[in-house]
Parts: structure tokens; sequence; C-alpha cells
């Protein structure tokens, strides 16, 4: 029990940090959450606390967002919901959590390709683009809460600061995960009292990981923030298919 308690502290402070200004922290921590308590049943454990910190950082950043960018997601990130329902339905539980390696290989294959040609990339502002990344949000969010690399490329390859950067992001997530809580609590069976415990237990700590995530985004320069987003979707990739 040890182990599953440091982990889950640990995910606590890193979804308050990644929510608020250090984006990408959850990654770090998602794949030890499926080992801990299996890679489905860690996501309807992961998606309340999500939710805590969606409210918080969506207070904090209320007015840094653009709700065209939200708006164009939304609609294939629904869709993306039921087709990784579909696909659980085709594959065991413990096959789960390299789906969502794969899944977020393929992110960071995309991440790269973005990196060395977004200077050319002339596809940002075709329909589809935005309705591709949103389908790949809403299928790696709903499988496990694994979007955070999905909606980093598109976001960086849209040319966001920072702050818009962490704005979009909070609107998006709150609403996306919201809509996730009732397929989890009654199509996974994943989300119950229990775990609903466990994740008040969690909130002050995810709120103390908020308060650092303020204080450091303030002081990190836009090029580390950049670089930092990708070497942390590199190094969950790692951790999810070598364990």
């Amino acid at each position: 029990m040890l182990f599953e308690y440091t982990i889950l502290i640990l995910t606590a402070l890193c979804i308050g940090m990644s929510k608020t200004g250090i984006q990408g922290m959850t990654l770090l921590v998602v794949p030890y959450m499926a080992m801990a308590f299996g890679a489905k049943e860690s996501t309807g454990i992961i998606l309340p606390m999500l939710c805590m910190a969606d409210v918080i950082a969506v207070i904090y950043y209320k007015r840094i967002a653009d709700w065209r960018v939200v708006a164009r997601l939304l609609p294939t990130a629904v869709l993306g919901f039921f087709v990784a329902i579909w696909v659980d339905s085709l594959i065991p539980t413990e096959r789960f959590r390299m789906l969502m390696g794969w899944t977020l290989a393929l992110a960071m294959g995309v991440m790269i390709w973005s990196e060395i040609f977004g200077k050319e990339n002339r596809w940002m502002n075709r329909w589809w683009y935005s309705a591709i990344f949103g389908l790949l949000g809403g299928f790696t969010t709903m499988i496990g809460n694994a979007a955070g690399p999905v909606m980093s490329i598109y976001l960086l390859s849209m040319r966001q600061d920072k702050l818009s950067y962490i704005g979009i992001n909070a609107w998006f997530f709150l609403v996306v995960n919201l809509l996730k809580v009732p397929l989890q609590i009654f199509v996974w069976d994943n989300i119950t009292w229990d775990t609903f415990r466990l994740n008040l237990l969690m909130l002050p700590v995810i709120g103390l990981g908020a308060l650092i995530g303020i204080r450091l985004v303030k002081v990190i320069p836009e090029r580390t923030f950049r670089r930092f987003i990708q070497i942390v979707t590199i190094l969950s990739v790692i951790a999810m298919l070598v364990h």
C-alpha cells in the first residue's frame, strides 16, 4: 500500500502543477498509476482529480482562452470517447496500458515531425487538422487520461504563447473531463465512492501543486516551456512502453 499511496500523492501534486503551469507533469506519473492500480482502473482514480485541478485552472486563467480553438476541437473529441469505448470492447484489460503507450508514441512522432517541419506546416489552417487532433485527444483522454501530448502538439503548432496555451488547455480539458465522468461511472464502472474518497483526500495536494505551477510558469521562458513539454512527452512514452 505504501507504493500505491506514494504514487497517488505524487500524481495529485503533478496534476495540480500540470493544470496551472508545468504542462505535461501528469504524463510522468500516468504509467506508474497504471502499474499501481491497473490501466483502466487508474483512469477512474485520476479523472476526478483532473476535474478538480481543471476547476482551479479555469478560475485562475478564466480570461486567457480562445474559445474558437476549443470549439473546433470538441466535436471530434466527443467522437473519440466512443471510439475508445469501442476499442475497449475488442481488447483485454491487460493490453490497455500498451495501447496507451503506442497511442502516445504516435503523438510523439507527430510532435517531432511538427518540430522539424513546423515552419512549413500549412495544415494548421485546414478544418481537418483540428478535427484529427480533437479525435485523437478524445481517444487518448478516454483510454488513459493521456491527451496532454496531443494537445501540446496541437497548441504548439498553432504558435500559442505559454499563457494562452494554458488557458485553452484549462477550458478544453474541463469540458472534456466532465463529459467523461458519466461514461466512466456507468460504462466502465471505474469511478466509485471508494475511489472518490481517495480523490477528496488528495484535494489539498492538488491545490498545493496548482500553487507551485502558477509560481513556476511566471519565471519559465517560452523556449524552455516548449522544450520541457517535448521532453516530458518522450519520457512518458518510454515509461509506458518499457514497464
